[in-house]
């Protein structure tokens, strides 16, 4: 498969080397990221090294011993006490650098954060709050852990590929030969949580290329272009399709419990914090070009660049019905790559979008295969919520069950609040209402289906 990355005409979709989306692999690089940064920053290495060897809790876990929080303190002291390595030209310069410096800084930011007793403020460490500001600037994105982090700069080859033959380029990765680079935990139910998304991505590069050639016959518009579009948009509900059973297949290796438990609170953002502490940026207000954060939303599957496409490109509607309130969605533009971004606002821009050009060309077979893809993609988002629900509002009602039960049994008048009730919603790690939006999600979806 080949996706021309030259614009034939003004509403062709690009995808080339400006947009960071490559033909084999999508918004996935074409080659593993690196694995280490060099000895410059080797610091931040070393002390993600001993994060991740500690086998830390996270600060407000069940079974969190004196023991286990002494030693998250001896590993967060060592990090106060670490200079303030420089963000400069080398780094800078060098994508590749940059994305694994954002990497390393982010999960030491969480590692960091997480740890801390759930009773203290959140002073992110001048060492790490500096470097992980400069970063995020140059990325133009914002100074946590994202998407791109945990998935689309995160993984490499489980067994290395033949060297590729010069004419053909590189090999494109395969969906059974991934492995993340990083975790927190260590365990597999963490490395699989973050390959399905990868595994996603990829697959949905055949989407990207059936994209590119309807827009081409859009732009003849015939008799014979509306056959061949009509054939495109029915690949592309095959392809969704496809990529809502790599959803699903999530379960084969992902324990629920595990999950919710031991891997989803290193996730959380300042707007996911149970006791909505302020994260705090220790000498920003000393460094004039630095500024503090805004708004902090943990990584989210809504930072998905090939879902926003795919939204897009149908026609799907999430914008806000409040000009002052941007919608989850909008809002998770922002916590993309930035040219990904740029990607997205071209694609926004086709004057001609398919879903108008659907209404305008009165063909049944045409309209048909247009709604089976809508309709595809809100299965995807059906698929969506059945994980939601076995992963984290499930695990987060048997948790706050459990927790009523046992404060019972020490107090009768002590009752926590459950997760999801009385006016405190479930967040998704986004920091949105979780039920509210994904069933919002897939209405807006359902609702773009022409009658």
């Amino acid at each position: 498969m080949t996706i021309d990355s030259s614009i034939h005409q003004e509403n062709a979709i690009p995808v080339g080397q400006v947009f960071d989306v490559d033909s084999r692999t999508g918004f996935m690089p074409p080659q593993p990221p690196i694995r280490r940064l060099p000895a410059t920053w080797e610091e931040w290495e070393a002390m993600l090294d001993a994060a991740i060897a500690g086998g830390f809790k996270c600060g407000d876990a069940a079974d969190l011993t004196e023991e286990d929080a002494e030693r998250s303190e001896s590993w967060r002291a060592q990090v106060r006490k670490m200079p303030v390595l420089p963000v400069n030209g080398a780094l800078t310069s060098c994508p590749l650098l940059l994305r694994r410096g954002h990497l390393v800084l982010t999960f030491l930011l969480h590692y960091y954060v997480q740890t801390l007793p759930i009773d203290v403020p959140i002073l992110i460490p001048r060492s790490i709050a500096i470097p992980v500001l400069r970063v995020s600037n140059v990325l133009d994105i914002p100074p946590l852990l994202t998407f791109s982090d945990t998935v689309l700069y995160n993984w490499e080859y489980k067994t290395a590929p033949s060297s590729a033959n010069p004419d053909e380029g590189v090999e494109a990765p395969q969906l059974d030969n991934l492995r993340s680079q990083t975790t927190f935990s260590g365990l597999a139910d963490e490395e699989e949580f973050y390959l399905c998304s990868a595994r996603i991505e990829l697959r949905g590069v055949e989407a990207l290329e059936l994209m590119r050639q309807t827009m081409d016959e859009m732009f003849v518009g015939d008799e014979i272009a509306v056959r061949r579009i009509s054939a495109y948009l029915k690949t592309m509900a095959g392809v969704i399709n496809e990529l809502k059973t790599l959803l699903l297949d999530v379960r084969k290796q992902c324990d629920p419990e595990r999950y919710y438990s031991l891997v989803r609170p290193w996730f959380r953002g300042e707007d996911s914090d149970m006791t909505k502490r302020k994260w705090m940026f220790e000498g920003v207000e000393e460094e004039q070009d630095l500024s503090p954060p805004r708004e902090l939303s943990g990584p989210s599957a809504g930072q998905s660049s090939i879902v926003h496409v795919l939204d897009v490109f149908l026609g799907v509607d999430h914008q806000s019905k409040n000009s002052d309130k941007p919608s989850f969605m909008s809002r998770m533009l922002t916590y993309m790559p930035r040219n990904h971004r740029l990607f997205l606002k071209h694609l926004s821009a086709n004057p001609r979008p398919l879903r108008s050009f659907i209404v305008s060309a009165q063909d049944e077979e045409l309209l048909d295969s247009y709604n089976k893809a809508v309709l595809a993609l809100k299965e995807f988002r059906d698929a969506h919520m059945i994980i939601a629900t076995l992963y984290i509002i499930g695990p987060a009602r048997r948790a706050a069950r459990a927790a009523m039960a046992g404060a019972a049994q020490i107090d009768s008048g002590a009752e926590p609040t459950p997760p999801g009730k009385a006016g405190e919603p479930l967040k998704g790690t986004g920091g949105t209402d979780l039920v509210k939006f994904l069933k919002d999600t897939r209405n807006r979806t359902g609702a773009t289906m022409i009658s």
